[in-house]
């Protein structure tokens, strides 16, 4: 099998293909354009087993995933920083693009369970519509900070509850003490408010539309206890396809909640795992903490482990760790029930 790696970028990709014990066969560079793509697939046609290997950089690389896997290859993504280890450890020095092509290419072949590509589905979808509206509620955050210093300049005795700008109520009332009131504080704290209001509709429309979209992906996951519709739509957006994954171990290392272990002679310990995707070791924080409060299973076991002299911090930490686990078996229970393999639902618990 030739394996060819590719180092992407906006304008053009340089391709490096190696044999199975990572000699160098051939080098090519190719504009970053449709036709460019059609190019590298046709050069790649010379030899009769490919594989790509793409450094995964996924708004730089999207089409060409998308052009070479409509063109019958199989594709593989290989990380920035396994990238990066395998060209400090190479005999040649420097950096360029032929050379990162081939640290790509050699990575491709020493990792075996490398994430696959696959066209795209609605799972981009969800994670285009779930980063979009992080993005306004990051802006509406920005617009409510600078208001309310400038409500608090117009009048030092109003008081404004924690996250009531939100509150289409309490916009309203504002909009009516700002209408009369002279002046370019005034004047701005009202563009502002109506900002607030826009992004607040824009916000609620968006997760409206979320909840349509995870209640036909992935309903099971909404019975998860304190999972909810944003928690659903960051784990179906980053997850990209349960399919992806080999096993719950796996999984658990995607989602940085695997402990790495740290121990040495007769010392067994492991420590906190800081990488994997950290969008979706929030979302499992996020329903490990409401479960720990007392929604479903997840107290019980909490409890459990803190009586065993466990802090409550480790606690949630190996609550997270189960949790990692049992979305995984709904999202492989929702795989399997779109392929007619199984239709079987799944517990809740955690």
């Amino acid at each position: 099998m030739v394996v060819i790696g590719i180092d992407a970028h906006k304008r053009t990709h340089t391709l490096v293909a190696v044999d199975q014990v990572g000699r160098k066969l051939a080098e090519r560079t190719v504009r970053a354009t449709p036709d460019g793509h059609a190019d590298a697939a046709a050069w790649a046609g010379q030899w009769p087993d490919v594989m790509f290997a793409i450094e995964d950089c996924r708004h730089v690389t999207r089409r060409l995933e998308g052009d070479l896997l409509r063109a019958g290859y199989r594709v593989v993504r290989v990380t920035t920083q396994l990238m990066a280890g395998q060209r400090r450890g190479s005999r040649e020095r420097g950096k360029s693009d032929p050379i990162d092509a081939l640290a790509v290419a050699r990575v491709a072949l020493r990792e075996p369970d490398l994430p696959i590509a696959h066209l795209d589905g609605p799972s981009r979808e969800v994670k285009l519509l779930a980063d979009y509206r992080d993005d306004l509620v990051v802006q509406r955050t920005r617009i409510c900070s600078q208001l309310r210093w400038h409500l608090h300049e117009l009048d030092p005795e109003l008081d404004i509850p924690s996250r009531g700008l939100r509150r289409r109520c309490l916009q309203d009332e504002l909009c009516q003490r700002l209408a009369d009131m002279p002046g370019v504080v005034a004047q701005i704290a009202r563009e502002l408010l109506e900002r607030c209001r826009q992004l607040t509709v824009r916000i609620n429309q968006l997760e409206s539309q979320l909840r349509t979209l995870v209640r036909a992906l992935a309903p099971q996951l909404l019975t998860i206890p304190g999972c909810g519709v944003l928690g659903a739509a960051t784990i179906i957006g980053e997850t990209a396809g349960v399919h992806r994954f080999r096993s719950k171990a796996a999984f658990a290392r995607f989602t940085g909640t695997a402990p790495i272990p740290v121990w040495s002679g007769n010392t067994s310990r492991v420590r906190l795992n800081r990488g994997g995707n950290r969008r979706m070791n929030c979302a499992l924080h996020m329903i490990a903490v409401t479960q720990a409060r007392g929604v479903g299973a997840g107290k019980a076991y909490v409890d459990k482990l803190m009586a065993d002299g466990k802090t409550r911090t480790e606690a949630i930490r190996l609550l997270r760790r189960r949790l990692s686990d049992v979305v995984y078996r709904t999202l492989k229970t929702v795989n399997a029930s779109e392929r007619d393999i199984s239709r079987q639902p799944i517990a809740a618990a955690a």
